[in-house]
């Protein structure tokens, strides 16, 4: 998708908002050389201010962005493109977030067995002279996991940075029965459309 803009693509400083090399390798899968720049955002937006998940992972997406925006400019640097991405897990009206304890990922995965639930990525991309932001939501199929399976996968340490306790790409992908949508907004970072996006903002360039 991105072949007819990928020699200007090429030449842009791109700064991922983000800590997760996860996201990083999805970038770079498509061709793009980005560089890891965490955002410093506290994440404290309140979910019961927003009317849908959506309109909260995509402002909390666009809020690192503009945190690393602001932190870059006072270094003196300007990137070209900053991309930013929430990632958030919802079942029955709640969501879930990272665990903050071994406990806490037995506690969201024990809801997730055998059930279907929602995840939610919201993402932010700034240039220059633009700032766009959307969202993608996919539903993901857990089978039934009993509690030794549970806590065998938890005691590989794989939940604990990762929303809603799993990573689809890794060991928990064992759980998965099905999934219903872009596989990739599971995993942080919905490509299709940030493909999408990137390709509208630059072709006008080429």
């Amino acid at each position: 998708m991105l072949s007819p803009v990928m020699h200007i693509l090429r030449q842009k400083q791109i700064i991922l908002a983000s800590g997760s090399p996860r996201r990083k390798e999805l970038v770079e899968n498509i061709g793009l050389k980005v560089r890891l720049y965490p955002s410093l955002f506290e994440e404290n937006l309140d979910p019961k201010s927003f009317s849908c998940f959506s309109e909260f992972v995509e402002e909390t997406a666009l809020q690192k962005v503009l945190e690393v925006d602001n932190r870059q400019r006072a270094e003196g640097n300007s990137p070209d493109v900053i991309i930013g991405a929430d990632t958030m897990v919802t079942l029955d009206g709640e969501m879930y977030g990272k665990p903050r304890s071994e406990e806490e990922a037995f506690e969201m995965l024990s809801r997730l067995s055998g059930r279907g639930h929602t995840v939610y990525t919201g993402v932010a991309i700034k240039t220059v002279d633009q700032v766009i932001k959307f969202s993608e939501k996919t539903d993901v199929y857990f089978g039934k996991m009993n509690e030794e399976q549970i806590r065998g996968y938890i005691a590989t340490g794989e939940p604990m940075d990762k929303a809603g306790g799993y990573g689809i790409q890794g060991a928990a992908g064992t759980f998965v029965e099905r999934v219903d949508g872009d596989y990739f907004t599971v995993v942080g970072l919905p490509i299709y459309r940030v493909c999408s996006v990137l390709y509208d903002l630059f072709r006008q360039n080429k």
